[in-house]
């Protein structure tokens, strides 16, 4: 555990960020496959408390020293990551992958324009924003239920940087967020529980909805909380422009979702913007104790 904290405190951050990139798709792509036998919300529900348990297992003493604000704190936070995960998956069941991350990435944009105060960051930015959009050129025709679904989760995710950030400052390690989950589990239940019956029966489709919380959560959002306490939130929401690109590359391998042309173009513009943005001087996090 050392030795992972030490790589996740000095790694380069756009390093991790492929790492968790990679992870939450594959999560995502695993819960696609398993969409047909389970609703989405379920789905869902099962990747936070999936999640939370993971988290909490490698936390000791994670129920030690929390004060009422900093309790409240994960609690905002862990509803705001569980909701985005419950629309994100409503939105995939009826959206290409890499089109729905797309479109989503409108709530980190925001949180980056109102963090950009140079223009090269600015440029940085408006090169992200052309290549997200290009990206998520989807024709609303029968999916206008699912583009709302992904708005609303883009909205989660803005909040989701911001009480993130302030989460990963307060705790050290991963049991912030494990607390965090648990709390959003409980506040997801409603939409979830009612629909997880054949889940329960059943080890193999147990096993899969858990494995999206493991993969999607606990590696990707933990590897996200040491990133945040390196960097600026405005560098790590242009960084997380490169998620757009990941999630095109998984849709095509795992779910033969092809990109055409004009999603290559999208990549190749969103790498970009994340090349030439600013590089903030990066703080080594020492490790937990």
């Amino acid at each position: 555990m050392r030795r992972s904290s030490r790589i996740l405190s000095t790694a380069p951050p756009e390093a991790l960020f492929v790492v968790s990139a990679l992870s939450q798709y594959i999560g995502a792509a695993i819960a696609v496959t398993v969409f047909d036998e389970v609703e989405p919300q379920t789905v869902a529900w099962f990747r936070v408390i999936g999640a939370a348990i993971a988290l909490l297992a490698i936390s000791p003493g994670f129920h030690r020293g929390w004060t009422k604000r900093d309790l409240i704190g994960a609690g905002v936070f862990g509803t705001a990551t569980a909701l985005m995960n419950l629309f994100f998956y409503l939105g995939i069941a009826r959206i290409d992958l890499g089109k729905s991350v797309a479109i989503e990435f409108l709530g980190p944009i925001a949180v980056a324009a109102a963090m950009t105060r140079s223009a090269r960051n600015g440029f940085a930015l408006v090169l992200a924003v052309i290549g997200v959009v290009t990206l998520g050129g989807v024709e609303i025709g029968d999916n206008t239920l699912g583009v709302v679904f992904i708005l609303i989760s883009s909205a989660m995710w803005a909040a989701y940087i911001v009480f993130g950030s302030k989460v990963a400052q307060v705790r050290s390690g991963v049991a912030g967020l494990g607390v965090g989950l648990a709390i959003g589990s409980i506040v997801i239940a409603p939409a979830g529980a009612p629909w997880s019956g054949p889940v329960w029966v059943s080890p193999t489709l147990l096993l899969l909805c858990c494995a999206t919380g493991v993969f999607s959560n606990a590696i990707g959002y933990g590897i996200d909380q040491y990133v945040l306490r390196r960097i600026p939130i405005r560098r790590f929401s242009v960084l997380l422009a490169t998620l757009p690109v990941t999630a095109v590359f998984v849709g095509w391998l795992l779910l033969g979702q092809t990109p055409s042309g004009l999603d290559l173009l999208g990549i190749g513009l969103v790498l970009i913007g994340v090349a030439v943005q600013e590089r903030d001087e990066i703080v080594a996090v020492p490790e937990p104790s």
